[in-house]
């Protein structure tokens, strides 16, 4: 049984209301998620340290080079058992993420073990941000509002790394992020306009660099 089969619309868990509309629909790709999100590649760099390492100390006591590098071998193994239940993590992950933007407000439908899903109205979305990398992919962080807030641990992998005072939610190894993006641009400036609050000031950072509301004249 699909844990999500009783979804009305992929990646929701209700039917949308009379005017809201999806934008885009999307997971996280599950190899950058596997490098950058769980880190394998810090962990196969991690048991190669300790590769050398234990290679090194025994030669230091005494015991021949080949049979320092037999013992050290066992780590072989354990490294890529270590690395392959992560990336087969990631790509759970992927099978199970579902990021869905409206017109209206990010939906994010996650958890491998424990399904969940989170809903972010872009009235309690303050700012957005982006950071792409050389395959395309990239991740999209949001800012809510100060009396918004949710947990870190409940978040995760969606969520900023080093942000857990303050969590931000993130559409994480996103495919094409930059498109995403322009997408979520677009919806955060529509939804403002439709507010009517000219004294806030919608802001969308890429990689860092904030950037004025670009798309706030292709709303206007």
């Amino acid at each position: 049984m699909n844990e999500h089969e009783f979804e009305p619309i992929r990646g929701l868990p209700e039917t949308l209301p009379q005017g809201e509309r999806i934008l885009w629909q999307g997971a996280p790709a599950w190899w950058p998620l596997a490098i950058r999100g769980l880190h394998v590649r810090l962990v196969l760099a991690y048991f190669a340290l300790l590769f050398v390492w234990s290679v090194g100390v025994d030669l230091w006591a005494g015991v021949s080079a080949g049979e320092a590098l037999l013992i050290a071998s066992r780590l072989v193994p354990v490294a890529f058992v270590a690395a392959g239940l992560l990336a087969l993590y990631a790509w759970l992950a992927h099978r199970c993420t579902v990021y869905t933007i409206t017109n209206r407000r990010v939906v994010m439908r996650y958890g491998v073990a424990l399904p969940m899903t989170l809903n972010l109205p872009y009235a309690v979305i303050e700012s957005a941000a982006l950071r792409t990398y050389a395959d395309g992919s990239g991740d999209i962080p949001l800012v809510l509002n100060q009396e918004d807030r949710v947990s870190y641990f409940a978040l995760w992998p969606n969520a900023r790394p080093w942000r857990t005072a303050k969590p931000q939610p993130m559409l994480r190894s996103v495919p094409e992020a930059a498109k995403v993006a322009d997408v979520l641009g677009k919806a955060l400036a529509q939804a403002e306009k439709e507010r009517g609050s000219a004294s806030k000031r919608m802001k969308f950072s890429i990689d860092g660099q904030d950037t004025a509301q670009r798309h706030a004249a292709a709303a206007a």
